[in-house]
């Protein structure tokens, strides 16, 4: 709930700044007029902040002609992205056929009209662990939808599970070995890159050995387990700022160890919280590879089936089906970085300790 007031409270912010910008132009126009006429200002300055704000406006335009345009191409009819008259439809042509394929026809949310309900199976799943999850009455399985709710949810509650106490620890501790662990951190985020091929190779290997492969909370533990190098070395240093003062002071107030945790820390860093939960939601929520590879068509998740719509067609791309598909894949991710965007913002007047 409070990430819906969150959500809530900066929309309306939004639209009253949106709303009052006319006002606030006339305003700033006449404050620097009035600079001008008394010698506050030179006319040079003024004409270099308005060449600063153009500049800026026409980056903005820059950055957003992307979304802009696979909008409107998820708004046109037919299946292209250009026409004979230039690459944006006709607006009187908009539509929402392709929107409601995408809900209604495509495996968005369910597949051939059957729901289904999640099932955990204890016993008898043949691999490695002594239970599994599977997507009961149904023969197909849930949509792509709820297969990429599924991974996020495992990999974020891994991740915060290893990646917070890594954090503390690393910040607060000092144990054999902690600067090598460290270094190793960063090795990990560095040189994932470079050996994408053989570690995808090596990985099918030994999940196909462990008859791990088409497991959705398997593949949402390898993304949380992915995710934990750089994020923890990201949250150390939030923690890093909080001085260990507060801590003391907290338990010269009879706080035990798990309160001045629950207390004083975590309130402490809600903004880099809020940057990780982005950057841990991203890793399994966008990541595509590694999804087509280990999993069947059952069990893919939003951006595999989106890949599949670009390629389904043997002569031609259904383009604005893509399109529209694409805003909704991207839609939950803008939510989530609109909830967690004040913390993120309250992070930058974090301060030290007054008095």
């Amino acid at each position: 709930m409070s990430a819906i007031r969150s959500v809530a409270s900066l929309v309306a912010a939004k639209l009253v700044a949106l709303a009052t910008a006319p006002k606030r132009f006339v305003v700033m126009v006449q404050r620097a007029l009035y600079d001008v006429r008394t010698g506050k200002r030179s006319s040079w300055d003024v004409t270099k902040s308005v060449l600063m704000t153009l500049f800026g406006l026409a980056m903005v335009l820059v950055l957003l002609f992307p979304l802009f345009w696979i909008t409107t191409a998820s708004l046109a009819e037919g299946s292209r992205l250009f026409n004979t008259s230039g690459i944006f439809p006709d607006p009187s042509t908009y539509n929402l056929g392709a929107y409601r394929w995408v809900i209604f026809e495509s495996d968005f949310f369910f597949v051939d009209g059957d729901w289904g309900y999640p099932q955990l199976v204890v016993g008898g799943s043949g691999g490695l662990l002594p239970f599994s999850f599977r997507w009961a009455g149904t023969d197909t399985g849930p949509g792509a939808v709820f297969n990429s709710l599924y991974i996020v949810s495992v990999t974020l509650a891994a991740g915060f599970g290893m990646i917070v106490p890594a954090a503390y620890a690393f910040s607060r501790r000092r144990f054999v070995a902690r600067k090598r662990i460290l270094y190793g951190y960063v090795l990990f985020t560095q040189i994932g890159a470079g050996l994408s091929i053989a570690t995808l190779v090596a990985l099918y290997s030994l999940f196909s050995t462990y008859g791990l492969t088409n497991n959705l909370f398997i593949l949402g533990l390898f993304y949380a387990a992915s995710a934990i190098p750089f994020n923890t070395w990201l949250l150390k240093t939030y923690m890093d700022n909080i001085p260990v003062s507060y801590e003391e002071a907290a338990m010269v107030d009879g706080a035990s160890f798990l309160d001045t945790i629950r207390e004083v820390i975590i309130p402490l860093t809600k903004p880099g919280l809020a940057v990780v939960l982005i950057f841990v939601w991203l890793a399994g929520w966008n990541e595509f590879i590694i999804a087509q590879t280990l999993l069947r068509p059952e069990n893919y998740p939003l951006s595999v089936e989106l890949y599949n719509i670009a390629t389904e067609g043997r002569f031609s791309t259904p383009w604005t089906r893509f399109a529209a598909f694409a805003n909704l894949f991207a839609l939950p991710v803008a939510i989530v970085y609109f909830a967690a965007q004040r913390s993120v913002e309250d992070g930058l007047s974090f301060g030290g300790m007054e008095g």
